[in-house]
């Protein structure tokens, strides 16, 4: 057919030209009902393959789309998501399993009030608004001002488990020195006093280099009388119950506002950090009031 095609647009011979389909004739070379003399092996033109269709469109280059593909995932409770980053590749899971059973082990001894249990960790919060969900109308331009360049505080924290309190020291860096003043801070808290009665305190903390590092370690050893520390293991901050509580930090206190310099954001810390604590206490019951 291609070289008929062919012959005939180049301007071959009558006979090719009349080799063309007639009136009674299929493409292909079949009559109708009949088969052509010498084109026998042929095909008839109803088991040819049909035109191979592009993307989701037909054949006759419409857009074909049925609606039951829509709303099949919905029906199916599908929804379009993004996905998101896993650290499982990395992890070792049979010590990220042995320190999940510590950790559990810990709890438990904390709320029998055997131990004083804290999570430490480092995060950070910038001048430039911290954009959280939050509710809207419909076809409202959500929009934060965040003028200028941001600047940025560290916040060096420790979260007890039982009483549900965070401790949070705050810096321009995140250094081994600024993690030995955050120690200091949970000498003046947790640690022995003459004469006075003391809970042992366990510290779980990651391997980050502000905390194995020679001044960190020495600093750490030098309290080993009442501070133990529970390293947890690599990408697994699943195990560290501070990081929801930096979550929610940002995300309910400290989101949607933007802070003139770092001494406002400083004070803006410790305000949402006293607020946060106030709602989080464990017993309510237990602060210390005024009597009539």
């Amino acid at each position: 057919m291609a070289q008929r095609f062919h012959a005939w647009r180049c301007g071959g011979t009558e006979g090719e030209r009349g080799a063309r389909p007639g009136p009674g004739e299929e493409r292909g070379g079949v009559a109708r009902g009949h088969a052509v003399a010498g084109d026998t092996g042929r095909r008839p033109a109803e088991l040819d393959h049909s035109p191979p269709a592009r993307g989701d469109r037909s054949a006759g280059g419409r857009a074909h789309q049925p609606l039951a593909t829509v709303q099949g995932p919905a029906q199916k409770k599908f929804r379009w998501r993004r996905p998101r980053h896993t650290l499982k590749g990395r992890q070792n899971a049979a010590e990220v399993e042995r320190i999940g059973l510590r950790l559990q082990l810990r709890k438990q001894q904390a709320e029998a009030g055997d131990i004083v249990l804290l999570y430490g960790d480092e995060s950070e919060a910038l001048t430039h608004p911290y954009l959280a969900r939050a509710w809207a109308k419909t076809g409202a331009d959500l929009r934060v001002p965040a003028p200028g360049q941001a600047k940025k505080v560290a916040l060096l924290g420790s979260f007890d488990h039982a009483i549900r309190e965070l401790v949070v020291h705050t810096s321009p860096t995140k250094r081994s020195s600024d993690f030995i003043a955050h120690l200091e801070q949970l000498d003046r808290r947790y640690g022995p006093r003459p004469g006075q009665p003391f809970t042992p305190v366990v510290l779980a903390e990651d391997n980050g280099p502000i905390h194995t590092s020679k001044l960190a370690l020495a600093a750490l050893a030098a309290r080993a009388h009442w501070l133990a520390v529970e390293w947890l293991p690599k990408y697994a901050p699943e195990l560290n119950d501070i990081e929801l509580v930096w979550r929610d930090l940002k995300a309910h206190h400290l989101a949607h506002q933007t802070f003139a310099d770092v001494d406002a954001l400083d004070q803006a810390i410790h305000q949402a950090v006293g607020a946060l604590n106030d709602e989080r206490i464990a017993y309510p019951l237990a602060r210390p009031r005024i009597s009539a």
